[in-house]
């Protein structure tokens, strides 16, 4: 699965104001409960739950929260920009301004949303696309730039 396909244009937030951990995954539940047809407080609920569990920050200044709700037909995925950095308990205690979170339908295979989980990661740990998402000033470039392959962009051209 690329990330492309879980990610529609219409749930990428930019410049998106919190103060603090919780009421970024409150902006990241609205998102996703308007584009995914869900209530915004079950989504929160799921993500508070799962944070409790262990902080989702990765490192670097990005956040991967995930979570499993009823009412969903295959993974999705919600991407926000901060305008300014909140403490997130991540990893390297550094604070987080990317959140990309992922949204599996509850009676799913773990299989499939680990999968996700580790390409979502695997992506967001390259220095230079998290700068390209930074700079980034419209949801269509987010967009391409985490549905871009990182296996095909990387091999050379047969010319």
């Amino acid at each position: 699965m690329q990330i492309g396909e879980l990610l529609d244009r219409s749930a990428i937030s930019l410049r998106v104001s919190a103060a603090n951990k919780r009421k970024a995954l409150a902006v990241v539940a609205e998102i996703a409960a308007r584009n995914l047809g869900l209530d915004a407080g079950d989504v929160l609920d799921a993500l508070t739950e799962r944070e409790q569990a262990g902080s989702t920050g990765v490192g670097h200044g990005v956040a991967a929260p995930h979570a499993r709700l009823e009412g969903l037909q295959r993974l999705r995925g919600v991407f926000v920009r901060l305008e300014h950095a909140v403490d997130f308990d991540s990893v390297d205690d550094q604070p987080v301004d990317l959140i990309f979170a992922l949204f599996a339908p509850k009676e799913a295979t773990g299989v499939e949303h680990l999968r996700a989980l580790a390409r979502v990661s695997r992506l967001l740990r390259q220095s230079d696309l998290r700068q390209q998402l930074r700079q980034a000033r419209t949801a269509d470039a987010i967009h391409a730039l985490l549905a871009q392959d990182p296996v095909q962009a990387n091999r050379p051209s047969a010319a």
